[in-house]
């Protein structure tokens, strides 16, 4: 039970913390929030000749002081419920089970209604950002129902389309650097059109059978890759048996 005194000491701590917390607020037009758009906290007038990567920092900025302003904000309001909880006389009780609240926890989190126990706060917030639901790997809301054999023209592969068209990052964005701004996004080493690089050159009749080689540049690089590694496909050297054709003669 709390004295007379720990009250009037309690209330008058949160009094202050609350004049301190709004005239943050006040100083600050709660984080320019009350602009009308975010270009006016920075003086832009369009977003047509900034850089993606600008508009990008722009955007971030203002979702932490959108973050900052509802923390306040948050504070401000226990601060209340807490000073209505002195009046009341229920202040230094547990909301949820009606036991007392430490007096340390009380001196460290003035404005809490709640035991260590109970309170809300001990709550993760799995809130995300709008954003991810669309960038989210592999381009979340766009899967589909058998990711791991699908090879229809998905989100990733629209990405990659118009990316190649160019986009705002650099060779020094990469952990391994391009050699080309044409190849500046994500995976551009990826074949267009086929898988292994050796469809380009090789082909067979309906059966599988009369497999041949249709020598071509992408044959001469593949072979050239090949001598200079040693090896005899692009997975290393094939076992004994499957030297053989994939295909079984009819008896």
């Amino acid at each position: 039970m709390l004295t007379n005194g720990q009250l009037r000491e309690f209330q008058a701590s949160l009094l202050k913390n609350k004049k301190e917390l709004e005239a943050h607020l006040d100083a600050n037009d709660h984080f320019d929030l009350r602009s009308g758009h975010a270009h006016e906290s920075t003086g832009e007038l369009s977003s047509y000749d900034n850089h993606p990567g600008d508009e990008g920092t722009e955007l971030y900025e203002r979702e932490k002081d959108i973050a900052l302003n509802d923390h306040i904000e948050y504070q401000i309001k226990n601060i209340d419920l807490a000073l209505q909880a002195i009046e009341s006389g229920s202040y230094g009780k547990c909301e949820k089970c009606g036991k007392d609240i430490p007096f340390d926890r009380l001196k460290a989190v003035p404005d809490t209604r709640f035991c260590i126990e109970h309170t809300p706060d001990r709550t993760v917030s799995h809130n995300r950002p709008i954003e991810e639901g669309v960038l989210m790997p592999p381009f979340g809301k766009f899967d589909l129902d058998n990711k791991d054999e699908n090879v229809a023209f998905d989100a990733e592969d629209s990405w990659q389309a118009v990316a190649s068209w160019g986009t705002s990052e650099s060779p020094s964005d990469f952990m391994k650097p391009q050699d080309d701004y044409n190849d500046t996004y994500i995976e551009s080493e990826e074949n267009i059109g086929y898988v292994e690089d050796y469809e380009n050159f090789v082909g067979n009749d309906i059966t599988g059978k009369e497999i041949t080689i249709y020598p071509n540049k992408q044959h001469e690089k593949y072979e050239n890759e090949l001598d200079r590694e040693g090896i005899m496909t692009s997975f290393g050297d094939l076992p004994a048996f499957e030297h053989d054709p994939y295909v079984e003669d009819e008896k």
